[in-house]
């Protein structure tokens, strides 16, 4: 729990008591930036990979891979315990929806560039504040509906539909964005009842079946060099995810999630110097307006949220701090 997220009342009914935990935002700024290293290292070895060896095996390695590894780290803490929950039908559908969302995302690294494939993906934000508004009924204003409006106008410059068609690897990235936005809104409610713990092993342990069922679509024993990269692509995947939780934890939202766009420098970094790919001009200008509508979305939201809270404590703290004294004193 960071310090914005304390009970209005803490600084009223207990102002001798402990100190508000104070956010580290240049630790978690760090730690975000780190998680787009390990993004763009993960799906620079997927793409590299899935060239070889089929895309089911890919994927069974990276997510049995990255479950051995947070077992290794979890389990002798909490034991079998950490999957023990009251919504085992609402992890299978998170975990079989990543699983999907995962493998169309190693797709579309297949087909297109990375740089190209991750912008797309940024879109997802975007389609979650959508889908909010058209399944949860969430009202949405001018300001929202222009970050929407803009942002998907975003995709549709690095998508290029006219050149020639859509890409199927675009297409692939837009799915992926789609189901990665849909499953946001679909759990969001999970972590108020289920811990981090949890979420991540159940969602690990689903994918690993997910995946390994892909097993059957085909098989190449790879040689020791490659089965290195192979695992090593699932400990990148699972160092990012922890680096990814950690800056969350360590700062506002606000404050650190703007820096998970840099992961777009270092995949055209990547797609440059291993794969020779040159950012075009579209991609340039697409991913700057998809980020850019992402960006305000995010700071459109937080206001909001910061809004709302100011508006509930000055409801609150008044009638708690005033004393209830006769009129004639």
């Amino acid at each position: 729990m960071t310090a914005s997220a304390l009970p209005a009342t803490a600084a009223v009914a207990a102002p001798a008591a402990a100190p508000r935990r104070v956010d580290n935002v240049p630790l978690g700024i760090l730690f975000m930036v780190g998680s787009t290293v390990m993004f763009a290292v993960s799906s620079a070895l997927a793409k590299w990979l899935v060239a070889l060896y089929p895309v089911g095996e890919v994927m069974a390695f990276r997510s049995i891979s990255s479950l051995l590894v947070c077992s290794l780290f979890v389990l002798p803490f909490t034991g079998l315990s950490v999957f023990a929950t009251r919504k085992p039908g609402q992890h299978v559908a998170r975990g079989v929806s990543q699983a999907i969302s995962q493998t169309l995302t190693v797709l579309a690294v297949s087909m297109m560039p990375i740089a190209g494939a991750i912008a797309i993906g940024f879109s997802a934000p975007l389609w979650a504040a959508l889908i909010s508004v058209l399944w949860l009924g969430e009202r949405a204003g001018v300001a929202r509906w222009t970050a929407l409006l803009v942002g998907f106008a975003g995709v549709l410059i690095v998508t290029e539909p006219g050149a020639d068609s859509l890409s199927l690897g675009a297409l692939f990235a837009l799915g992926n964005a789609v189901m990665y936005g849909s499953v946001t809104v679909a759990v969001r409610g999970m972590t108020k009842t289920e811990s981090p713990n949890t979420l991540l092993m159940w969602q690990l342990l689903v994918m690993s079946v997910c995946h390994a069922g892909l097993l059957v679509f085909g098989f190449r024993m790879p040689t020791l060099f490659d089965a290195g990269l192979l695992v090593g692509m699932g400990v990148a995947n699972t160092i990012q995810q922890y680096c990814w939780t950690r800056a969350l934890s360590l700062g506002p939202t606000a404050a650190v999630s703007p820096f998970y766009y840099m992961s777009l420098v270092w995949a055209m970094l990547l797609g440059f110097l291993v794969w020779n790919d040159q950012p075009t001009l579209a991609l340039l200008a697409g991913s700057a307006v998809v980020v850019a509508s992402g960006l305000f979305l995010l700071w459109h939201e937080a206001r909001a949220k910061r809004a709302a809270l100011a508006d509930a404590r000055g409801a609150a703290i008044p009638k708690a701090s005033v004393p209830a004294v006769p009129a004639g004193r």
